[in-house]
């Protein structure tokens, strides 16, 4: 009997740290140092602290309890982070809303964490009315905001968490139905942090630029580890051109993102105003979406290696993102070096590790995952069957260990019986430098079932659909080759709020 109870005490002991408390300790420590800068202020840690602890202890005087949830919706602000970090002290769970979603997406996102409390901004209470959700409770940034925080105490509130408490929920983008809500727990964003400090050498010196929203794994993972690190979050409402372009030339950076789209408008800006950056650790993000004469570019010109990343939301930046590309370096390749603390096994349908060469789909085991999708028990089962989360996602193992994306398993074109990921595809018609982006979807088609369908962004604008054929004819296999090609302008390509072309979007156009 001792013996089982003094498995259960060094068990809990060994279960890990929670964020409000690391987070307490990096303010003691970084004192007067900017935590936090936004258009409105620039906030210490002392000063972040204290706005954290008076709204956490606000929310424990309006009967918030451990494990309620908390229904975020503003742009970023310096008062979003706050409201993580209040939600971290007392167990609560920050649920973080897309506010570009649809109304009915919106309600089904709301309504399926049975929120205690909404959070907003004023810019958004417009949506909020439209809504019309039953919610007990709401607070809205601004003066009211203000007032509450000034009526509160600044002392730490007096809560028990759990490593492995829910910390945030982040939406997936759905490519069919619905999002899910993933649960990222305490233990999983420290995690997290530290995976990224352990591969990237992320420093306390730094900054993290927070311009992509802070709904979405980048923006929120990335400031909360910085604010762990004892680093400083600079953020931006959207992207802005110029306010990014003031942030390089002012801020030591961290990891800047870069998604198609903001390049070419970054690059443009730094050229225009002749802007000598400061200091960036990494920049951009899934280099498999980018032309590799684009990465070699936007390396010298801002003189910082290109991330080549694969993370999820329900992973953090594991499973493979450890790998760099040099300054000025077009890659021929996207090869991937695993990330650190995480297994990885690519198994077949049968849950078989396949050898070495073979396309498998990818499962994972690491501290950095989620909790599982909320309510959604049925498929938290079959994503984590056997014990490993299943991502849906289909790579190759190279001998030396290294991985390569082929595709999505779940967006996969059946075309007389062959399997034909669109990654393949993309990456030949990337290799030309007439070629500004492509994103490759599925035709339905009489004889074959499915073919692949080519949507092109021309550089050069004499490139032709012959031309495109070309240059696939003697790379791939001719089951592989786009049987349709439709040029497009970028504004054209229909994509998620992390840059990724919505593929079933681009079906209905065909």
């Amino acid at each position: 009997m001792q013996a089982m109870e003094s498995r259960e005490l060094i068990r809990e002991a060994g279960a890990g740290p929670v964020m409000g408390e690391l987070f307490r300790l990096r303010a003691m420590a970084r004192g007067e140092r900017i935590a936090v800068q936004d258009e409105r202020r620039a906030l210490s840690y002392t000063q972040l602290n204290e706005r954290v602890n008076r709204l956490a202890n606000a929310l424990l005087g309006s009967g918030l309890q451990r494990g309620d949830r908390v229904a975020i919706m503003s742009e970023n602000r310096a008062e979003y982070l706050e409201a993580q970090l209040a939600c971290a002290k007392i167990g609560a769970i920050a649920a973080c809303q897309n506010w570009r979603q649809s109304d009915a997406e919106l309600s089904h996102c709301i309504s399926l964490v049975s929120p205690r409390l909404l959070i907003h901004s004023e810019r958004h209470g417009p949506a909020i009315a439209r809504l019309n959700l039953a919610i007990p409770q709401s607070i809205v940034f601004g003066d009211a905001y203000e007032t509450l925080l000034q009526q509160a105490s600044e002392i730490e509130p007096a809560a028990q968490v759990h490593p492995e408490d829910g910390l945030l929920i982040l939406y997936t983008s759905g490519t069919t139905g619905f999002p899910k809500g993933a649960l990222i727990s305490h233990r999983a964003m420290i995690a997290r942090a530290a995976l990224m400090f352990a591969d990237w050498s992320l420093t306390s010196d730094e900054t993290y630029v927070a311009w992509s929203p802070l709904f979405h794994l980048s923006g929120a993972d990335l400031s909360l580890a910085s604010l762990l690190q004892g680093g400083k979050v600079r953020i931006i409402d959207g992207f802005n051109q110029q306010q990014v372009g003031d942030t390089i030339a002012t801020e030591k950076i961290n990891w800047l993102i870069m998604v198609p789209g903001m390049i070419e408008r970054t690059m443009a800006e730094v050229r225009e105003r002749k802007i000598v950056p400061k200091g960036i650790k990494l920049i951009g993000s899934m280099a498999d979406l980018l032309q590799p004469q684009l990465i070699a570019e936007l390396t010298t010109l801002l003189q910082a290696p290109f991330l080549n990343s694969f993370g999820a939301t329900e992973t953090g930046m594991a499973p493979a993102s450890k790998s760099l590309i040099p300054v000025g370096h077009a890659p021929t390749g996207f090869d991937k070096e695993q990330s650190s603390f995480c297994q990885v096994r690519l198994v077949d349908d049968d849950d078989r590790e396949v050898a070495t060469g073979e396309v498998g789909e990818m499962s994972l085991r690491s501290a950095t995952l989620f909790s599982g999708y909320w309510n959604a028990e049925e498929t938290n089962l079959k994503d984590f069957r056997n014990g490993w989360f299943h991502m849906g996602d289909m790579f190759r193992r190279n001998a030396d260990g290294t991985l390569a994306f082929v595709d999505r398993k779940k967006y996969m074109i059946k075309s007389g019986g062959e399997n034909v990921y669109p990654a393949e595809i993309e990456k030949v018609l990337l290799t030309s430098e007439r070629i500004a982006e492509v994103a490759v979807v599925r035709k339905p088609d009489s004889k074959w079932g499915e073919v692949p369908a080519a949507f092109v962004v021309r550089r050069d604008a004499s490139l032709t659909e012959e031309d495109v054929i070309a240059l696939c004819r003697n790379a791939i296999a001719g089951y592989k080759i786009p049987k349709t090609v439709r040029f497009v302008d970028a504004a054209d390509i229909p994509r998620s709020e992390t840059g990724k072309v919505k593929r079933h979007e681009l079906e209905k156009l065909l």
